[in-house]
């Protein structure tokens, strides 16, 4: 028998000691473990972290360096540099395509955070699974229990305890790392949302470029002075 072969089988035993709970709780824990590893990959694919060519881009804008940041935002593989690229294009006084820019960031984030509510919703139902699992383990202990009679046996009532608990910790094991794992999104997806509103702030905002000065106001000097 190969090792795989024994974890099949271990894994079988698991599910028939915890019935269909531990059975349900497996199946969600292979579709989160799915939906982590695909948001994995998006995240490296969209380039979510790697804004370096993007930053000296809006830096090089602030300074008024327009030719510059165009050529910095040119080499970014960040998914934000098209909605950049838009905004340093944009007519600043135009509400409406400042509007636009804004909702196409939006949207770019909430494909980002796609597949967080599922992790949440999982984060919440796989304990009460498993303590639903364990509920109804502890009925069936002591049914047995009652039906031996006078004849208990400790051990029986042991064994279906522990067979209970099994779906509480399974739920546990499943819901602590989603929950771990959706923290750490979230707080990926905060940072790429203040770098977002910040490049926008200044891509649509000043550039760099001189103000006029205001006029000192004072008294007025005569011509003939």
């Amino acid at each position: 028998m190969t090792r795989m072969d024994a974890m099949i089988d271990r894994l079988r035993g698991f599910i028939e000691m915890g019935g269909p709970v531990i059975a349900l709780i497996g199946a969600i824990s292979v579709v989160t473990l799915a939906v982590i590893l695909y948001k994995l990959w998006q995240f490296r694919a969209s380039g979510v972290g790697r804004h370096h060519a993007l930053r000296a881009a809006v830096s090089e804008w602030d300074r008024g360096e327009t030719r510059a940041a165009r050529r910095s935002l040119e080499g970014s593989c960040s998914y934000l540099a098209p909605v950049i690229a838009r905004a340093f294009a944009a007519d600043p006084s135009d509400a409406k395509a400042t509007r636009r820019i804004e909702a196409e960031a939006e949207a770019r984030f909430a494909r980002l955070e796609r597949g967080f509510r599922f992790l949440d919703t999982v984060a919440q139902v796989a304990p009460l699974l498993g303590l639903f699992g364990t509920v109804l383990g502890m009925i069936e202990a002591f049914q047995a229990l009652q039906s031996a009679g006078s004849q208990v046996d400790p051990s029986l009532l042991a064994g279906g305890i522990w067979v209970a608990l099994l779906t509480t910790a399974a739920g546990l094991a499943v819901a602590m790392p989603a929950s771990v794992v959706l923290s750490w999104f979230e707080s990926r997806i905060a940072e790429e949302r203040a770098l977002a509103d910040h490049a926008l702030s200044v891509a649509l905002g000043p550039d760099g470029r001189t103000a006029p000065q205001p006029v000192a106001q004072g008294r007025v000097v005569p011509q003939g002075a």
